[in-house]
């Protein structure tokens, strides 16, 4: 295979400038046979290869797969060397190795769940990606989902039911609760509070709203203190009740805990 300098060159630079979080995967080395060459690259993100190769098949899927993991991990190393066996680690019928060195760029450590793209996640969304941010977009509606914009922070996901999608967020992933309505809200709430010592979960909707969640949680039997952890209203106090400035009242609330907790390990100097 013939590995495109330019276009992969050209990719990189658009991941760089929009501050993307990805992995660069370089073949270091082939014991036997492998569909590459030494020196061929592979830029991956959370959505799949965006550019370059490391042989296809079997062994570029493994890649990928590696690749995400590293992204989703909070804590980890930036680069990790690997070596695997073409048979009993990627399960390819022909003998073998192949050494392969992953380079995690731009992964900062915070990631933002949302669950919801109705009017709300459709204002929020385009600024949350200006941010040194991951976001994931849940919603069952696939029609909503096609309205927030392409952005190589941003992934979108349409699960049957939305709270199956918890267990799969990465550690200390902060939540954003805006579906249909309290139907769907509590579902997703309980799976939070249940299963995870979440650094935020806010839940959209009015003082009343939390008092009925807050009320059938404890039918649930939820303990009290992971009852009174989550935020309902979201955001802090300003703005008006339109999806623009609600937006910006969540994201300050965002960067207010973000802050106070130090997810970031280097912050930008305030001006």
């Amino acid at each position: 295979m013939t590995f495109d300098v330019v276009q992969y060159s050209r990719r990189l630079s658009q991941l760089l400038d929009a501050n993307a979080s990805f992995v660069i995967v370089t073949l270091i080395d082939i014991r036997g046979s492998a569909p590459q060459i030494i020196g061929a690259k592979a830029i991956i993100t959370a959505h799949g290869i965006e550019s370059g190769t490391v042989g296809g098949g079997r062994i570029e899927a493994t890649a990928i797969r590696h690749a995400q993991q590293l992204l989703n991990q909070e804590n980890g190393t930036n680069c990790e060397f690997v070596t695997w066996n073409l048979q009993t680690d990627i399960g390819m019928t022909c003998g073998g190795e192949v050494k392969l060195f992953f380079e995690v760029c731009g992964s900062d450590g915070w990631s933002i769940a949302v669950f919801g793209a109705g009017h709300i996640a459709q204002a929020l969304i385009p600024m949350l990606v200006q941010l040194n941010c991951r976001v994931n977009c849940f919603d069952s509606r696939p029609d909503w989902l096609a309205k927030l914009p392409s952005h190589p922070k941003l992934v979108t996901h349409c699960p049957t039911e939305l709270y199956s999608a918890v267990k799969d967020q990465p550690v200390n992933t902060f939540f954003l609760l805006m579906t249909q309505g309290h139907a769907s809200d509590l579902p997703v709430l309980t799976e939070i509070l249940q299963t995870r010592d979440a650094p935020y979960v806010g839940v959209i909707g009015s003082p009343q709203k939390a008092s009925v969640l807050r009320r059938e949680l404890r039918e649930q039997a939820i303990p009290s203190d992971k009852i009174d952890s989550f935020y309902c209203p979201v955001g802090v106090p300003l703005g008006n009740n339109t999806p623009a400035e609600i937006s910006i009242s969540v994201i300050a609330q965002l960067l207010q805990q973000r802050d106070e907790l130090g997810i970031l390990k280097h912050k930008v100097k305030q001006f």
